[in-house]
């Protein structure tokens, strides 16, 4: 077995080298974390992926050419997608809502704290969202054209087609709480909780817990 072996993949793709240096700095503190390959445009990232397979993708939103939105949206679609998570300076950019629609994992702001980066991604592998709820509810607060509240309105009928432990459950995801803190919070099982969380996905349409919790917040708006 190498060195190397059972490491989480990472690509780092942001067209702003500091950052790039910056986010290497602070995984190459992390023994469970490889950076396997960097970006600085959508196009490359993709290109990268291919070459690399990483587990996952931090990708900027803002790039020139491709940016990150797109480039998210095709790995998404692609045969063997990586788990993406974005990145992003600020947190009431409504990109960041767009990337999550696209198919973003989550996200994280570039501030964040040292020891935080490698937890985002162990959590994020694991098949975890790693959103801030407040950030995610100021995003949702400041898309206020129609297509915002039309976006509102749709969740709102989502949600209600759930019955109501359903839409407990979806709820307690959009704080963004575990599959073992919504079984505690409710009182069940986490296996029931999985089970919940796949009937809700079907009425949804969707196999991304984030957009779960997405239209869960987005219905609360309402």
């Amino acid at each position: 077995m190498t060195e190397n072996a059972g490491r989480i993949r990472v690509l780092l793709v942001d067209d702003d080298h500091m950052v790039v240096s910056g986010l290497r700095s602070i995984l190459g503190n992390a023994n469970d974390i490889e950076v396997v390959g960097t970006a600085s445009t959508g196009e490359e990232a993709i290109n990268a992926v291919n070459l690399h397979f990483p587990d996952l993708v931090l990708m900027d939103i803002q790039m020139p050419g491709m940016g990150g939105i797109e480039a998210i949206r095709r790995l998404a679609n692609s045969v063997r997608a990586p788990q993406v998570v974005a990145l992003t300076s600020f947190d009431t950019d409504d990109h960041l809502l767009q990337a999550l629609d696209a198919g973003a994992a989550g996200y994280i702001l570039k501030d964040i704290a040292p020891g935080d980066l490698p937890v985002a991604i162990r959590t994020v592998v694991k098949g975890e969202p790693f959103l801030s709820p407040l950030s995610l509810r100021q995003l949702i607060a400041h898309s206020q054209g129609n297509e915002a509240r039309r976006a509102q309105q749709d969740a709102a009928a989502l949600m209600a087609t759930l019955t109501s432990k359903e839409r407990e459950i979806a709820s307690l995801v959009a704080q963004g709480l575990s599959n073992k803190e919504v079984a505690e919070a409710s009182f069940i099982s986490e296996a029931t909780v999985k089970t919940h969380l796949n009937r809700i996905g079907i009425k949804f349409d969707t196999n991304n817990r984030v957009q779960i919790a997405v239209i869960a917040e987005r219905a609360r708006l309402v």
